[in-house]
């Protein structure tokens, strides 16, 4: 039978494809300034707010110098788990994101989808002119749309499985006319993988949108559930799977992320089933899918896991910036 043999987190947050100089230069400022939050205790907020309640330290936590050193650690951060994702060598690659109308728009906006097509594609990148949108075109393609390999057969028995389990689930086997793969597949696509992509299996979360995000504890179960699918897929191959988001954001939250990361060293099971819904709001949503991949990677070991506060306002609203590789011993 197959083996999950490697797990993997990574954010995917634009910051990642932005420049340092961007980061120094305020490229974000303006998008934050419009921007609705949700701060540490789940209560909205603008940026006005969070800039009156800013700590003292807060201009030395937006230091150029401390920002030029941060985006080199996410830098080499992003080619270490390139580099383990090649090394795993694998068959195929699960990876659990959520999408922000992309693929779906609020006529249907499923709880947990699994695409089971041979192939997904990923647009050409559009012309961009300021910072943040050529970060964000470096998500798509230069040039022309691309189609990229999934593993259907992968894809179906993980469908009956799961329904076996007793999930709920929507299904595709092709995106809509016009509808590409979001940013939480391309991230991965883009930044994570080679010339030879490892073939996934793109399974969603809604863990953005009210009124139907699965809970915690749903999430957890789900990601039991994708292993022990992987366990009965025939053959023997050799199988990942790939959290894409998170952690905090778009006010970074370091005592949260460091209990994430620590419960994930722990595996501390009854942390993730029971996270506090008022942590798991607006950006910092996508901690679900991180969520997800602790309950699948229950019988690895966590190699490595690095972690940015990246700041980027005098605000200090900005994205938790984190990276993780789990490993069969």
């Amino acid at each position: 039978m197959a083996s999950l043999v490697a797990g993997f987190g990574s954010s995917h947050s634009p910051m990642l494809a932005a420049q340092a100089e961007d980061w120094i230069g305020g490229a974000f400022l303006n998008r934050d300034r419009a921007r609705q939050f949700v701060d540490f205790d789940g209560v909205a907020c603008r940026y006005d707010d969070l800039l009156e309640r800013a700590p003292e330290d807060a201009a030395a936590r937006i230091a150029p110098d401390l920002l030029r050193r941060r985006h080199a650690e996410i830098t080499a951060s992003i080619a270490r788990l390139r580099g383990d994702i090649a090394a795993a060598e694998l068959d195929a690659l699960i990876v659990i994101g959520d999408d922000q109308e992309e693929m779906f728009d609020h006529a249907n906006m499923p709880a947990i989808g699994v695409y089971y097509g041979e192939t997904i594609g990923n647009a050409k990148a559009g012309p961009a002119e300021a910072p943040l949108d050529r970060a964000r075109m470096r998500f798509q393609e230069g040039g022309a749309d691309k189609d990229y390999p999934c593993h259907g057969p992968l894809a179906r028995h993980l469908i009956d499985s799961l329904q076996h389990d007793e999930f709920d689930l929507s299904a595709m086997a092709r995106t809509g006319p016009g509808k590409f793969e979001g940013h939480a597949i391309s991230f991965v696509h883009r930044f994570l993988m080679g010339a030879r992509p490892v073939p996934v299996v793109p399974v969603f979360l809604n863990a953005y949108y009210p009124p139907n995000q699965p809970g915690p504890g749903r999430c957890f179960a789900l990601g039991e559930a994708l292993t022990r699918a992987i366990h009965s897929f025939e053959g023997d191959g050799r199988i990942g799977v790939l959290a894409s988001g998170g952690l905090s954001h778009f006010v970074v939250d370091e005592d949260f992320d460091h209990a994430v990361i620590d419960a994930l060293k722990r595996h501390d099971a009854n942390f993730f089933r029971t996270a506090p819904l008022y942590k798991l709001q607006s950006g910092s949503s996508e901690i679900r899918n991180w969520i997800c991949l602790a309950g699948a990677v229950g019988g690895l070991d966590l190699d490595w896991v690095s972690y940015t506060p990246g700041y980027r306002t005098p605000a200090l609203t900005g994205t938790g910036l984190c990276f993780a590789s789990f490993r069969a011993m």
